[in-house]
């Protein structure tokens, strides 16, 4: 089953990622699993809520940041409480070139697992990487919405499952969910 939140967001995004030759790169998820079906030089996962990117970046047994081509936060940072920090921190663990990707809900219902923090637009997502370091001229954000998704998010269960008849539409009044990749230079 796919969610109705996300399908236009991971469309976008996949041909993103498979644009940098996905081959190439040691690539770092961030809870989620939308990584996994890349065809990555080396894939790490690690649950959110046993590393923390508030705190600081990976390190690893010598205490030197572990560096990555890639890292992918999905529906992660709205969870954050200190999500600048947690920017600035992605950025320290990226190599030269390398790029973060991130994904985050707009119109949705809150879901504490267990703290739901913030929401960003593209705009506002865009800032944010800014902010923590990356270039702007080297920051890609889009959002996607409707009507139609941000009245199926009222339902139960949520999030809402994609069906035939949906309206994938995008009204920029709308935003569901928000999408960036940022390159550090």
């Amino acid at each position: 089953m796919r969610s109705l939140n996300r399908v236009v967001m991971q469309k976008e995004s996949r041909d993103w990622i498979m644009g940098l030759g996905p081959e190439r790169l040691d690539a770092l998820e961030l809870s989620g699993k939308f990584g996994q079906s890349f065809p990555f030089r080396s894939y790490r996962f690690v649950n959110r809520w046993k590393f923390d990117p508030c705190t600081g970046p990976m390190l690893d047994d010598a205490g030197k940041v572990v560096r990555f081509d890639l890292i992918l936060a999905n529906q992660v940072w709205e969870h954050l409480d200190r999500p600048f920090a947690a920017t600035r921190n992605i950025w320290r663990m990226l190599r030269p070139g390398g790029w973060f990707w991130v994904a985050v809900p707009f119109l949705a219902p809150l879901h504490a697992a267990p703290v739901d923090c913030s929401r960003w637009s593209a705009r506002g997502l865009g800032n944010l990487l800014i902010e923590g370091g990356f270039d702007p001229d080297r920051v890609h954000a889009r959002q996607w919405g409707n009507r139609h998704v941000a009245a199926r998010n009222l339902e139960l269960p949520w999030p809402p499952v994609l069906r035939d008849d949906d309206d994938l539409t995008d009204d920029p009044d709308f935003p569901v969910v928000a999408w960036a990749m940022a390159q550090k230079t």
